[in-house]
């Protein structure tokens, strides 16, 4: 199974590895004008961890601590997951921006 972790440096404690069971390769969804043309705007980035959570729980609809026991982490991390992927999601939805799943942490904002 791939391992994933999203590596802090710093104070605090290192993160640690969550099992992903979908592919760590960048994956880029782009909404569509009429014409058929992808609309340009600056992308949303979705972790690996995030997916994994949300394909866990409401694709494959499994309980929050059975999805935190497959990824091994807790269930709170698991919460945060959730979270994150569910507000990235209906951002790039409402704000019909491009979303970006990718492994390599997203570029920080100037």
């Amino acid at each position: 199974m791939p391992r994933w972790c999203w590596r802090v440096r710093g104070r605090g404690r290192p993160p640690r590895e969550r099992l992903i069971r979908v592919g760590l390769e960048c994956l880029v969804f782009a909404p569509l004008d009429a014409s058929g043309m992808p609309l340009q705007g600056p992308p949303i980035y979705l972790r690996p961890d995030e997916l994994e959570a949300l394909r866990l729980v409401y694709l494959e609809g499994r309980a929050q601590e059975e999805a935190a026991r497959l990824m091994r982490v807790s269930r709170g991390t698991l919460w945060r997951a959730l979270d994150n992927g569910r507000r990235k999601l209906i951002q790039a939805l409402v704000e019909r921006r491009p979303i970006i799943v990718s492994p390599s942490p997203a570029p920080s904002n100037p």
